[in-house]
């Protein structure tokens, strides 16, 4: 049996833990189970990627970003809190569209890591705007902000029960996976989107009716694509819904490749804050 691919997970920030959970004055870093689930169906094996930071016990020279990078087979950034105009050298227009700027800087240190070692980075949601702005690209802090009637995408109560339909871009590398289907409905759950494409990304997937990008590729060596849509959200018995598997193998058979020693990328000129 082949040994099972580790697969690293950046973690999601609480910078202000409420009182009832016990953490006094103490931030968490934590995962959300469905994606974690998800990559596990494939029998992948999860490691959650805590910051490192300086302060407290740990001191910046014990460990490195690359130790991790080192130890791992593939990254998958998950979705939360809004990329911080800060990062992509905006300001924010509303103190409720202010992001999380360490999770972002965290998140930038994983992806040039990862890249740079060869390594394949898949974003959900949150992680296709993070991976953007680290080509180079920019932001809408809020869809409205690119079209009045920008709608469909976020539904704070209908959460993961959002959906929306999707147009693969023919020829992509989606299209490939997705043989024959050039429409699609999506799990979506964002207020945010890509306004200036990164350096060196294509478009593989908009939206529909408004044409908001929803999935991106590198054109670069190495493997790394993003999806606006949360893939781990959808129901394998509702055939309405885009099937996540094809996304997840080709990931993962991305990331054996590299492993058996086949694969090996640079860092992009265009990537970095």
């Amino acid at each position: 049996m082949r040994k099972p691919l580790k697969i690293g997970l950046s973690a999601r920030f609480l910078h202000r833990v409420p009182r009832e959970m016990g953490f006094r004055g103490k931030k968490l870093q934590y995962l959300e189970q469905t994606i974690a689930h998800w990559l596990m169906t494939a029998s992948a094996l999860v490691f959650m990627v805590p910051s490192i930071a300086g302060g407290g016990l740990l001191r910046r020279g014990n460990v490195r970003v690359a130790d991790y990078v080192a130890e791992l087979d593939a990254l998958v950034l998950q979705g939360g809190a809004d990329v911080s105009p800060l990062t992509y050298g905006d300001q924010a227009l509303k103190p409720e569209w202010e992001g999380d700027r360490v999770r972002d800087m965290y998140e930038m240190d994983l992806v040039q890591e990862f890249i740079a070692a060869g390594k394949p980075v898949l974003g959900i949601c949150r992680g296709l705007q993070l991976i953007n702005v680290a080509f180079g690209g920019t932001l809408y802090q809020d869809l409205s902000l690119r079209h009045a009637q920008a709608g469909g995408h976020h539904d704070r109560e209908a959460y993961d029960q959002n959906f929306h339909e999707i147009a693969l871009v023919p020829g992509s590398g989606l299209a490939r996976l997705y043989p024959g289907l050039a429409r699609a409905h999506v799990s979506s759950i964002h207020h945010q989107g890509i306004k200036d494409l990164g350096m060196d990304l294509a478009v593989e997937a908009l939206s529909l009716p408004d044409k908001v990008i929803e999935a991106i590729r590198w054109k670069g060596e190495g493997y790394v694509v993003g999806v606006q849509w949360h893939p781990e959200f959808h129901d394998p018995e509702r055939p309405d819904l885009l099937d996540g598997t094809p996304l997840l193998r080709e990931f993962l058979d991305r990331a054996e490749t590299v492993r058996d020693g086949k694969s090996k990328a640079t860092v992009p000129a265009g990537a970095g804050a």
